[in-house]
């Protein structure tokens, strides 16, 4: 396997990690145990980069990873583990973001406990408190890598601009951003800044929330997932649009020998060494599927025929409803 690095100055990392979203029932339910299963099958096929987050099931997929780990002694040394914060909920049950010091170190010392680590190895400002200024909450993240409780920081969802101001004030090595065929908007300066600062794009989504696989999500599914539910692309006529549209790309994958997810996958893995796809699952099987992108080698020749079938600006619908786009930082 050839690894990819988390940064300029970071550990190597396997050119796919682990979104751990999925241990949470935000795709579907899901158990502790089948948490444990992807965990242990990612170490067996060489994964070594696993990312979560405070909000992740209320803390519930830092619980699993803490859980593993502490019934699989030896293993945390064989992991690269991410976590981040930064959004928060008011007495109401209102989101709002905040990047200080005090909610960050605070929310920080939480997800340690939960996993039982004394550090994790990259931690991220998860949305950007626009009332804070983007060095000041570099600031923030740098004194917790001074204080030994991350080795690295970054940042989601910021545009170029953002990360060059940030870089200034301190090293950031990853951005993470959704990134794959059904998004390209990182093609739009995030991709390139990120290659010449040295930081990691860390692309979420990188199957399109099911859109790029053989077995998408169909109509019946999303009413029971709430994210998608309010999500354009996958509500109609947007959903059956895009279902259509892909199966072009599951008809050119299986000419090709292969699954869609697994060339999903390869696709991003040749738009950089920088670019490090973290797919969540709550398959086994499907992880298998995932990884075996690591190791498609693709042509300029298969590279078009992926871009024929499925070219910039294909889905229909935005990536975020009005709501969702509250946070992320839009760029062109």
């Amino acid at each position: 396997m050839q690894y990819r690095r988390l940064g300029r100055d970071g550990p190597q990392i396997s050119p796919i990690g682990i979104g751990a979203m999925s241990f949470s029932d935000f795709y579907g339910p899901t158990t502790e145990a089948e948490s444990h299963a992807i965990l242990a099958a990612a170490l067996d096929l060489g994964l070594n980069h696993v990312d979560t987050a405070n909000v992740y099931g209320g803390g519930g997929s830092e619980a699993a990873i803490g859980s593993f780990l502490a019934a699989n002694p030896g293993t945390r040394d064989r992991l690269v583990i991410a976590t981040k914060a930064g959004i928060a909920r008011d007495g109401d049950g209102n989101r709002y973001f905040d990047n200080s010091a005090e909610h960050l170190e605070s929310e920080l010392d939480k997800s340690l406990a939960r996993m039982g680590l004394d550090h994790v190895d990259l931690f991220y400002v998860h949305r950007r408190d626009a009332g804070v200024p983007i060095e000041e909450a570099t600031e923030n993240l740098a004194r917790l890598v001074a204080s030994g409780k991350t080795r690295h920081i970054g940042f989601s969802e910021i545009a170029p601009a953002s990360l060059r101001r940030a870089n200034a004030v301190h090293p950031i090595a990853a951005v993470q951003s959704e990134y794959s065929l059904s998004t390209r908007a990182p093609e739009l300066g995030l991709v390139q800044t990120c290659a010449d600062l040295g930081t990691a794009l860390v692309a979420f989504s990188p199957v399109g929330r099911s859109l790029l696989t053989d077995h998408p999500l169909q109509a019946r599914a999303i009413p029971g997932l709430p994210f998608l539910a309010a999500n354009p692309r996958f509500q109609e006529p947007d959903l059956s649009a895009n279902l259509a549209i892909t199966d072009r790309f599951r008809a050119l994958a299986a000419d090709m020998g292969v699954t869609a997810a697994s060339l999903a996958i390869a696709w991003l893995l040749h738009r950089g060494e920088h670019v490090i796809p973290i797919p969540g699952t709550r398959s086994v099987g499907h992880l298998r599927e995932l990884a075996a992108g690591m190791d498609l080698a693709l042509s300029p020749e298969d590279v078009g025929r992926i871009e024929t079938a499925l070219p910039a600006g294909w889905a229909h619908g935005d990536r975020y409803s009005t709501a969702q786009w509250v946070g992320p930082e839009r760029y062109c």
